[in-house]
């Protein structure tokens, strides 16, 4: 099965005969893995600090996120990539996760914004779709993780942040 079609790893267990007792054990058992890993580990956007400074002086930015409050406030309790924010969605904010339109439809609600004003940029496939079903337009920063992903819908793909700044000042949809 395809992740970035959304289907979780957990549906796919159950999906495959796995009983829910040993799915939430191992839920468990990889949330506190990966809160450690977060906490020991650096976790760097390249070039994320150097473009948002700039950005954030001529649109408003927000985060919208599939991770948990509680992931992502581990990934930033060091960063100052919140400074530039206006808010942050995470997954609790919301119902559906992204591909589904949800999460993005909650930060246009949030921002009081309409959707020609708006530019999405993400870095996987859910995202895209999450971006395409909310009816915005998504540009694609690219990310090792998620280079084999088809990104053919998108409006626009970069391989760097710092190609960010040019791209959204001269946006026109």
């Amino acid at each position: 099965m395809d992740m970035s079609l959304g289907l979780g790893s957990w549906v796919q267990a159950k999906a495959a005969g796995v009983d829910v007792e040993t799915i939430d054990k191992l839920r468990i058992a990889r949330d506190t893995n990966y809160q450690q890993y977060l906490r020991t580990e650096q976790i760097e956007i390249h070039g994320v600090l150097d473009a948002l400074p700039e950005l954030s002086r001529h649109v408003r930015i927000a985060i919208v996120t599939t991770s948990k409050r509680a992931d992502f406030e581990l990934i930033h309790e060091r960063r100052r990539i919140r400074d530039f924010m206006e808010f942050v969605l995470v997954r609790e904010d919301y119902k559906l996760a992204k591909p589904q339109p949800d999460p993005y439809l909650a930060g246009l609600s949030r921002f009081g914004a309409s959707r020609d004003e708006t530019l999405v940029v993400e870095d996987s496939a859910r995202g895209l779709r999450s971006a395409i079903a909310a009816g915005l337009d998504c540009v694609i920063v690219h990310n090792e993780f998620t280079s084999s992903h088809d990104f053919s819908e998108a409006n626009a793909r970069i391989q760097l942040l710092s190609e960010l700044n040019d791209l959204v000042l001269n946006w026109h949809p």
